[in-house]
C-alpha cells in the first residue's frame, strides 16, 4: 500500500516500515504522529485520489529522533566592494517511520 502524504509544505510518498526525514514536527521521541492531509492511497486494487485530500485516510507514523541536518555555507559577496558575508545554517528535522496506512475506506 502507498500514499503520498503533505506535511511540512512538502509532499512525501511513503509505505509501511519506510523511514524519512520531514520537517521539525512538535513530538518526542518514540511517540505517534499521524497525518491527515492525504493526497492519494493506493493498493493493489484501487487508487482513491482526494480532492485535494482523501477523506477519511490518514497515515500513523512513530517519531524515531529529531535532528540537525548537515551545515550549509550561506555566503554573499559583491565584487569591487568589499563586501563578503559568511553564515551557517543547520536545518531541523523530525525523522519518523511510517507504521500504518488507513485508507479511510
Amino acid at each position: 500500500m502507498l500514499a503520498i502524504i503533505q506535511t511540512g509544505g512538502k509532499q512525501y510518498l511513503v509505505e509501511p516500515g519506510q523511514k524519512l526525514k520531514i520537517e521539525k514536527l512538535p513530538a518526542e521521541a518514540d511517540k505517534e504522529v499521524v497525518f491527515d492531509e492525504v493526497l492519494l492511497v493506493a493498493d493493489e486494487k484501487k487508487v482513491s485520489v482526494g480532492t485535494p485530500h482523501v477523506k477519511g485516510a490518514e497515515v500513523t507514523a512513530k517519531v524515531v529522533q529529531q535532528g540537525r541536518a548537515k551545515k550549509v555555507i550561506v555566503f554573499h559577496y559583491r565584487a569591487k566592494t568589499r563586501y563578503h558575508k559568511k553564515a551557517g545554517h543547520r536545518q531541523p528535522f523530525t525523522e519518523v517511520e511510517i507504521t500504518k496506512i488507513n485508507s479511510g475506506t
